[in-house]
């Protein structure tokens, strides 16, 4: 892992960091469709990388995290900047996403490795190898 990609964290880290620092984001980055119908782990926020109807990047993506941070207002000389944890289905755009924010210099940038529904097993079927929702940890549906 170099300077310019995402820190991976396994589900159960990004939920230790979530809950011990009040100042970290957990941005959930995958369509509507799938935040909505999949479900989705509890207090993320969501702020698509790629969503319909035309699939492709969000030209926002970047600012729209910067609103979430405030700009970097809510950076500190002693704690640095809050921390911006990324999860998407299974890993891969999280990625992704996270060096987009490192190029635009945000610095304390995560990513959920395993993601929201994880890897597909024999039976290509997700959330029962590993993820946020195979782990048990907190979500919701609509």
């Amino acid at each position: 892992m170099s300077a310019d990609e995402p820190i991976p964290l396994n589900p159960q880290q990004a939920y230790k960091m979530l809950e011990d620092d009040p100042r970290a984001i957990l941005v959930d980055i995958r369509s509507s469709m799938e935040f909505l119908f999949v479900g989705h782990a509890k207090g993320a926020v969501h702020v698509p990388w790629i969503d319909e109807p035309d699939w492709t990047v969000n030209p926002h993506f970047v600012t729209d995290i910067r609103k979430l941070v405030l700009g970097g207002a809510i950076c500190t000389e002693d704690e640095g900047c809050s921390p911006v944890v990324l999860i998407c289905r299974s890993g891969k755009r999280s990625h992704e996403a996270g060096k987009a924010l490192i190029k635009a210099d945000f610095s304390r940038v995560f990513h959920v490795d395993e993601g929201f529904e994880g890897e597909l097993n024999e039976q290509h079927q997700r959330s029962s190898v590993n993820g946020w929702r195979y782990h048990g940890l907190p979500w919701e549906q609509c």
